[in-house]
Formats: C-alpha cells, sequence, structure tokens
C-alpha cells in the first residue's frame, strides 16, 4: 500500500505506517495541480486542512481506499463525495481532545480570575487588587453545546469545580455522569458560562448570535475552541460592551482561513477583530486548544491505529 502525505505531522505517524509495511511519499511542498496529477497512484491519503477534498478531487483518486483527517474537524472534505467512493474517512478527535479540554478550562480561569490584565497591570508599575478582583467558578452553571469528544472532555474537568454542567447536542442520550443532557430552553435559562464544541456545519455557523446572546438570562463567559464561524463576532463585541458577555475566551476566529492560517493576512483588520485584540475582557488563542505537545502524538499514533484496524 502507498500512500501520500499533504501535510507535515508527528513523526509517529509515518514510522507507524512504515511498521506496517506502507510505503510513505511526502507531497508538503506540492500544489494542488501537482498532488492530482499523482493521485491515483495511492491506497491512501494522509491530511490536515491544506487543500478542500471536493468531488473533482476524490474524482482523480482511482485507487484511494482511505484518507486520514490528522484532526477532528471534517469541513474541508466532501464526506458524501468520498463515502460514494467507498473510501474510508478516518479521523483522530479523540486524539487531542484532553488538550481541549485543559484549554478550555485554563481560557475559563484566566479570564474569570483576570489573570492576563493582572499581570499585564504590574509590568506596567500598578498594583490594583481591587480592580482585580475575579470570580469562582464553583456553584455556577456551565452549558456546553456539542457534547462530543472535546465537550465530554471539558466536563470532565470542571466536574471537580462544583459546577452544575448541562449539555445540549443534535444527538440524544448522550448526556454522562459529568453533564445532564438539556434542551435550549433550558440550556440558555441557565447557563453562566457557554462554551462551543460543535463541528463547521450548516447548523452550527452563526450559532452564536445576537439572538442568542438577547435570549441568554444571565450575563456570562462564553469560550469557543470548535470553530471560529459558530460566533457572530460583531455581534460578540456588542455583548461584550453592553457586559451581557462578562468574557470571551477565543482560541477560533471567524477570520481564520480553511487552513487556519494567521487572521492578519489582510491589509486591514474589520474593527470587530480590533476590539477583541485590545479588550480587558478577551483572552485569544492561534487556534492551537488542540496542539499540545502530547496531542501531536496522540494524533498520528490515533491515524495509524484506525488504519491498522481497518486493513490489517
Amino acid at each position: 500500500m502507498k500512500v501520500l502525505h499533504l501535510e507535515e505531522n508527528h513523526p509517529a505517524l509515518i514510522k507507524g505506517l512504515q511498521v506496517l509495511g506502507i510505503e510513505n511519499d511526502l507531497a508538503y511542498e506540492d500544489s494542488l495541480d501537482e498532488v492530482l496529477a499523482k493521485l491515483d497512484q495511492y491506497e491512501g491519503l494522509i491530511i490536515r486542512s491544506k487543500y478542500p477534498i471536493d468531488r473533482t478531487f476524490v474524482a482523480q483518486a482511482k485507487k484511494l481506499k482511505f484518507i486520514g483527517r490528522v484532526g477532528a474537524g471534517l469541513e474541508n472534505i466532501d464526506v458524501e463525495a468520498v463515502q460514494a467512493q467507498n473510501i474510508h474517512l478516518l479521523n483522530a478527535p479523540e486524539g487531542n481532545r484532553n488538550a481541549v479540554g485543559e484549554h478550555t478550562l485554563a481560557m475559563l480561569l484566566a479570564l474569570m480570575n483576570k489573570l492576563r490584565v493582572g499581570h499585564t497591570s504590574i509590568q506596567s508599575g500598578q498594583w490594583n487588587r481591587e480592580g482585580h478582583r475575579g470570580w469562582e467558578l464553583s456553584g455556577r452553571t456551565v452549558g456546553i453545546i456539542g457534547y462530543g469528544n472535546t465537550g465530554k472532555s471539558f466536563a470532565k474537568r470542571i466536574s471537580g469545580f462544583a459546577t452544575k454542567t448541562n449539555c445540549y447536542d443534535i444527538l440524544d442520550n448522550v448526556g454522562d455522569q459529568n453533564a445532564q443532557q438539556v434542551n435550549w430552553e433550558t440550556l440558555v435559562s441557565q447557563s453562566d458560562v457557554i462554551s462551543l464544541h460543535i463541528p463547521q456545519t450548516d447548523l452550527t455557523s452563526g450559532i452564536i448570535d445576537k439572538k442568542f446572546i438577547d435570549s441568554m438570562a444571565h450575563p456570562f463567559w462564553l469560550l469557543n475552541t470548535g470553530r471560529g464561524s459558530a460566533v457572530v463576532t460583531e455581534d460578540l463585541v456588542t455583548g461584550l460592551k453592553s457586559r451581557k458577555i462578562m468574557g470571551a475566551g477565543l482560541d477560533v476566529l471567524e477570520y481564520e482561513t480553511r487552513s487556519f492560517s494567521s487572521v492578519f493576512n489582510q491589509e486591514k483588520l474589520p474593527s470587530a477583530l480590533q476590539y477583541l485584540i485590545k479588550a480587558d475582557n478577551v483572552l485569544l488563542s492561534p487556534h492551537v486548544a488542540g496542539w499540545s505537545q502530547e496531542s501531536h502524538v496522540k494524533l498520528a499514533t490515533t491515524i495509524v491505529d484506525k488504519v491498522k484496524k481497518l486493513f490489517f
């Protein structure tokens, strides 16, 4: 079996496939046209988010048996087109769920305890204790939207904080000992924290907008470690200015490209993004919630394990 790698991953991925007797070719610098010209030589493809895997792409994959997506999201893949060609689609949400859960918790605690602004105020020579009085997580109600791998991971990590944790998901019966599954009305009426753990789909695009923010019964903290498209940034800024949103921890932004490259690759930053960058009650990170040293290895080995289970 021959496998083509479009993007670099942890060496454990190639080494693991080699142990299975698989031949690995690297196309890290190849253009899309160059990839398409030789795609029919390969039974396997390893990707992240560099190129869209659409019907045109799949049509060139005459021998392809599997696509390994080193990550969780599948928004750059035409899943129906892949399945129509009987190509197995392997992703690795198990590989970075722990990292995302911990990162989400870190953002929430940092926001509620004003850690970033406290640190920067000391750097500027100020010692303002009262101005940096924070809030406790214990006793609050946390609402998780999307209760799959990362949603469950976050719920597990806040379970020791004496919170009430609710979850909402389009699938039934996903609640567990760490979160009670509730309907949408209960979620918005009870939550002090909203954390997004949802993929990019037509259903999730713009789910956090003015209507949602206005429907929340209490001022709340917002966390997004899912996909930037889920939040209408201009409405988020309005919510932050009115203090309906107490603070926002954002690992993802709607201004990212498909391959999650820098939001600074534009001549002028949108005004809403400029506000987020400067706001004291906003914490940003560059799409790294699932990007830990450990998850780098786990994502690679998860794909190897799934290939082994499927073919060997």
